[in-house]
């Protein structure tokens, strides 16, 4: 039975920003760059209902590369849970992997344990919520979210489209996800349906050990 889902923030949570000055699709770097993407509060919502913990697990490099003070990620993290909340959505426990290995920030230029698609992370938050990473679903829209949770173990879906990542995906089959989703609802919608059938096979072996 899963217990808990873990997931990626920007691309999942957030939508990722066109910066045209570097020509490169990322995270936001100020606040008014940082928005909710559709139904997010509403599908984190439903995960609650099914009894499911919910934690971020995200990669944040943009202090250690000097795009953004620490303050804004702060400023982010208010806006997210505010808008979940809106929504009656609750996030358990939120995780940040801060280093990059070229990163312009010394004391954060390291390669470490944390940054997907290494496993501390999940690792960390599974130890917090007193659950095993096969129990854990790993939500995410890059391949390090998908290499991540298949290495610990989780349940992996891809938040995107497919043909997108598909030259990424043969290279790398490991990373394979159980489903592909449009969006946070629709991955929550997949997570209810398979926690409700789960539900289901388990009822009958209850009435026999109560009958017995």
């Amino acid at each position: 039975m899963m217990r808990a889902v873990l997931l990626d923030r920007d691309g999942v949570i957030n939508a990722l920003v066109h910066h045209v000055d570097a020509g490169v699709i990322d995270s936001p770097c100020t606040r008014s760059q940082f928005k909710l993407l559709p139904r997010v509060g509403a599908a984190i919502r439903l995960l609650n209902d099914l009894g499911l913990r919910v934690a971020i697990v995200s990669n944040q490099p943009g202090i250690a590369k000097g795009h953004l003070k620490p303050k804004m990620l702060e400023t982010f993290e208010r806006l997210m849970t505010a808008g979940i909340r809106k929504e009656n959505g609750h996030i358990d426990s939120i995780y940040y992997c801060l280093h990059h290995p070229e990163a312009k920030v010394a004391r954060l230029r390291r390669r470490c344990h944390c940054r997907k698609p290494e496993t501390g992370l999940l690792e960390q938050a599974a130890s917090d919520l007193r659950v095993s990473l096969n129990e854990c679903y790993m939500v995410g829209d890059g391949i390090p979210d998908l290499l991540a949770g298949s290495r610990a173990g989780c349940r992996t879906i891809f938040i995107g489209r497919w043909k997108c990542e598909i030259c990424q995906f043969t290279e790398a089959p490991e990373a394979r996800p159980a489903h592909v989703a449009k969006d946070l609802w629709e991955a929550a919608e997949f997570i209810a349906g398979e926690t409700n059938a789960a539900t289901q096979q388990a009822l009958p072996s209850q009435c026999l050990l109560a009958r017995g």
